[in-house]
């Protein structure tokens, strides 16, 4: 638990003090997954600033963080997917304008308990026979889902319906965002994942890959098979080489248009996508190609607002391709 209570605990702290004279604010939240990085990225760059700049890093979801960035709330939103139409209307009403930059690689890790011995791989149709809604009340033991497995209640734990990897989750595995069976443990807390997962030997969740791997011995990986017979388990190669599918995907921060026109927002944007690499491996995420950080760059300088994917759920999507789309709002 001690990163949850570690950003509850700061976030508290700075969002309580009063600034030093003179000093600048920058206030980011949303998405419990992009949170790592964002927060290694502000550690470093209040260090650089010497105390003249305090960043508030916050977490509420990825729909939640959308709430307040559209409300102008926070400076930045962190996301753990795009924005969705609903959302880009909310912000269009409140005259709020956005640039996307993706900021990092994730790849969703399908974990069991270390006491599990079976579900040492498993393929996407049966993770949605598991999980897509028709399941709910049907569907509960492992026989059910293979032969031979045991004749055991397994039990779900995912992320809550505010996050980002909720939407991505099922848009990969049933097919439509939201589309899930209701009776699972949800939390926007990956930790809480991470404990539930890990102390019961017929759990099965997902939790994206730093938690997993900021948590050796407490989480099985299970290999994934996306239809082709081989089933691949995530890590940096897997996620870079295009071979862990579908379950990889792009982490982004949205910043609001008129915060970019100010200079320390400015200077932390930079700093991100110039210091950010090697903060994302420090925090056992992957790294976008350089390329893909110096195309961010020139896009959060030439102030191309709105989204490359146009408010619909996508997945499977190069960095490549999504930063060479021309954004709409």
């Amino acid at each position: 638990m001690k990163r949850f209570l570690t950003a509850t605990l700061t976030g508290g702290l700075l969002l309580s003090a009063l600034p030093a004279l003179g000093q600048q604010r920058i206030t980011i939240d949303g998405s419990s997954s992009v949170f790592p990085v964002t927060e290694a990225v502000a550690e470093e760059f209040q260090k650089a600033s010497k105390g003249q700049i305090r960043v508030t890093v916050g977490i509420s979801g990825t729909g939640g963080g959308f709430k307040k960035f559209c409300r102008g709330e926070s400076d930045i939103s962190n996301a753990s997917r795009p924005i969705l139409e609903s959302e880009m209307q909310a912000c269009r009403e409140a005259g709020i304008r956005y640039i996307e930059l993706p900021v990092a690689y994730d790849a969703l890790t399908v974990a069991v308990s270390p006491q599990n011995d079976w579900a040492k791989t498993m393929t996407v149709a049966e993770l949605k026979k598991m999980w897509e809604p028709a399941a709910q009340g049907k569907v509960t033991r492992w026989n059910q889902i293979r032969a031979g497995w045991p004749d055991a209640e397994f039990k779900l734990y995912g992320a809550g319906a505010d996050s980002g990897t909720f939407d991505y989750f099922t848009e990969a595995v049933v097919g439509k965002a939201k589309s899930s069976r209701g009776d699972f443990t949800a939390s926007e807390d990956d930790n809480v994942l991470v404990q539930g997962i890990g102390s019961d030997k017929n759990a099965l969740g997902y939790v994206p890959y730093s938690y997993y791997a900021e948590n050796p011995g407490k989480l099985k990986a299970v290999a994934i098979d996306e239809g082709k017979g081989q089933a691949v388990l995530p890590s940096a190669e897997t996620v870079k080489g295009g071979t862990y599918n579908p379950l990889s995907r792009p982490l982004f921060i949205y910043v609001k248009e008129s915060a970019a026109d100010q200079p320390h927002v400015k200077q932390l944007v930079e700093f991100f996508m110039t210091k950010g690499p090697n903060l994302v491996k420090e925090v056992k995420y992957v790294p976008l190609p350089d390329q893909a950080y110096k195309m961010s760059l020139e896009r959060f300088r030439a102030k191309q607002v709105g989204t490359a994917f146009g408010g619909k759920p996508e997945v499977g999507l190069s960095i490549e391709e999504i930063l060479k789309r021309k954004p709409v709002s």
